[in-house]
């Protein structure tokens, strides 16, 4: 994760380099995606609940509410961190994420087809796995590793929307080198976001197994999400996608039809070998 931060910094670093070439421009460019940035980095979290329809429960709703309480608060016990507020999504889609700046403002959600499909003890080891998403701080580390690869697309639209015009000093082949040099520097650190976002879903895999200490319980887990999301009709997983894929703890495409090096998520059997490993090592069992 850290090298992969660092490779993200030198991209980032020859589009700065541009920018600040290029004048009073990009200036203004830069002012226009911090304002985007701002708002993302506060309203990000709630705007996600509100597009999963989910709603914040407490531990007196319901018998799913009681249920994912006491687990969770279990665990932010052994964690040693702050229990985020606990939502609940009305979906098919077994699923389930973690949102917020901080632990102190996380919301963890999951969705009442995962409630139902996974026993205690699998269910914990999901939830391990958010709660270790929320004590990294991966929502803050993803916004602010994706900040620049946001400006590099807006400038990228506007290159091809108007050309030219936001050009001060309507030099044509100053305004291309822009739009050229963002479009480079937006496909590259997508695909590093991508790499960046599976070295987390494999960080959070191991917190959640040296939390909860049954490593198994997880990848019982994860084996019982992808083969519920297989028979889930097309539609329902098309809604389902989008930015907030990267969160799930299983995409939404249970079956990757592209390459890894395209994904937000490593393959299961990956997943499963490490967690396998874990477990060998936990067990003592390990060579």
């Amino acid at each position: 994760m850290v090298f992969t931060l660092f490779l993200l910094g030198l991209v980032y670093a020859v589009l700065v380099g541009v920018l600040f070439a290029a004048g009073a421009g990009a200036i203004i460019i830069a002012v226009v995606a911090g304002g985007l940035f701002l708002i993302q980095f506060f309203t990000s979290d709630k705007l996600a609940l509100l597009s999963m329809g989910a709603r914040v429960v407490g531990p007196g709703d319901s018998n799913q509410a009681r249920r994912l309480h006491a687990i969770i608060e279990r665990l932010c016990i052994q964690a040693n961190i702050p229990k985020p507020r606990i939502a609940i999504a009305q979906t098919p889609m077994p699923n389930a994420f973690a949102v917020g700046r901080s632990p102190k403002t996380a919301t963890v959600c999951a969705t009442t087809a995962i409630l139902e499909l996974l026993d205690d003890g699998e269910l914990e080891g999901v939830l391990g796995h958010e709660l270790t998403h929320v004590q990294n701080r991966d929502v803050i580390v993803m916004t602010l590793a994706s900040f620049f690869a946001s400006i590099a697309a807006f400038i990228t639209q506007v290159g091809f929307w108007f050309g030219g015009a936001f050009d001060d000093n309507n030099n044509g082949p100053g305004a291309i080198v822009v739009i050229l040099v963002s479009a480079v520097v937006y496909v590259i650190s997508w695909l590093l976001l991508q790499a960046l976002s599976r070295y987390r879903e494999f960080a959070a895999d191991r917190g959640s197994a040296i939390l909860t200490g049954r490593p198994s319980a997880l990848i019982a887990a994860l084996y019982k999400i992808e083969g519920t999301m297989q028979r889930i009709p097309q539609r329902d997983l098309r809604a389902a996608s989008g930015e907030m894929a990267a969160f799930y703890i299983m995409p939404p495409k249970a079956k990757q039809t592209v390459s890894t090096l395209f994904s937000t998520h490593p393959p299961l059997e990956a997943r499963v070998a490490r967690l396998q490993r874990l477990e060998a090592q936990l067990q003592g069992t390990a060579r």
